[in-house]
C-alpha cells in the first residue's frame, strides 16, 4: 500500500540529512524510534502534511520494520515512487477549502459577525491573482478573523473562526505553508467541537487525493 510524506525542496527531509531519490529504496540499520530513528511516512497525505509543510508531496513504498502509531509511520525500508510539487497556491487553496467546510458553524452562532467570512474572501482574492496588496489584504482580514475567535470562548464556532484567520493568513504568508495546517487542524476541533469531526476530516482528505491529480510532477 503506498505512503505519503512530504520533503522540502530538493527532496531533502525536513529533519535529518537525508536526500532522496526517486525509485531509490533506502535503508536504516539501527533499531527504530517513531520520533528520532527511521523512515516516516503517513497512511493519508493530510496526516504526512500535519507534521511537514514541505514544497514536494511523496508517495512511498515501504518494506521491513516498523512501528506505527497513530498517524505517523516509520520504517526501517522505503523509497519514493512518485513525487509532485506542493505550491504555496496548493496550500491556500486548502486552507480556504477548510475553513469554507466550518464556516456555517460560526456563522449560524454569530450571523451579523462577518470577519471570518471576509478573511475566506481576502484569501480567495489573492488565490486568483496574487500580489503584495492582495497578500497585505488578506493579513488585514485574517488579523480581525483572529480577533473575532478571541472574542468568544473556545467553542467549535471560535474554532471556525481560527480556521477562516488561518486560510487568510496562508496567503498573506509566501514562505509559512503551517498556516494551511493550522486551518485544517482549527477546521477538526470545531468539527469535533460540533460532533462532525469523521465527516469533515475525510473531506479534506478526499480533497488532498484529488488535488494530487493536478500537481506538477516533481523530477530528480
Amino acid at each position: 500500500m503506498n505512503k505519503y510524506k512530504f520533503l522540502r525542496s530538493g527532496l531533502k527531509s525536513d529533519n535529518g540529512n537525508e536526500t532522496w531519490k526517486i525509485g531509490q529504496w533506502k535503508h536504516i540499520k539501527e533499531d527504530l524510534n517513531i520520533c528520532n530513528v527511521g523512515l516516516h511516512c503517513s497512511r493519508y497525505p493530510d496526516q504526512a502534511f500535519s507534521y511537514v509543510q514541505g514544497e514536494v508531496l511523496a508517495i512511498v513504498q515501504i518494506k521491513g520494520k516498523s512501528i506505527v502509531q497513530g498517524d505517523k509511520e516509520c520504517w526501517s525500508d522505503m523509497k519514493i515512487v512518485k513525487a509532485y510539487e506542493w505550491t504555496q497556491k496548493d496550500s491556500v487553496a486548502l486552507a480556504i477549502y477548510v475553513a469554507e467546510l466550518v464556516i456555517d458553524i460560526y456563522e449560524k452562532k454569530y450571523p451579523n459577525d462577518d470577519r471570518p467570512r471576509k478573511a475566506i474572501e481576502a484569501a480567495k482574492k489573492w488565490l486568483r491573482k496574487p500580489s503584495a496588496a492582495a497578500a497585505y489584504a488578506a493579513h488585514a482580514a485574517a488579523y480581525a478573523a483572529y480577533a473575532a475567535h478571541a472574542a468568544y470562548a473556545a467553542d467549535a464556532a471560535a474554532h471556525a473562526a481560527y480556521a477562516a484567520a488561518y486560510a487568510a493568513d496562508a496567503a498573506a504568508h509566501a514562505a509559512d505553508a503551517a498556516h494551511a495546517a493550522y486551518a485544517a487542524d482549527a477546521a477538526a476541533h470545531a468539527a469535533y467541537a460540533a460532533d462532525e469531526k469523521k465527516q469533515i476530516v475525510q473531506k479534506i482528505r478526499e480533497w488532498m487525493i484529488k488535488r494530487i491529480k493536478k500537481l506538477k510532477v516533481y523530477k530528480n
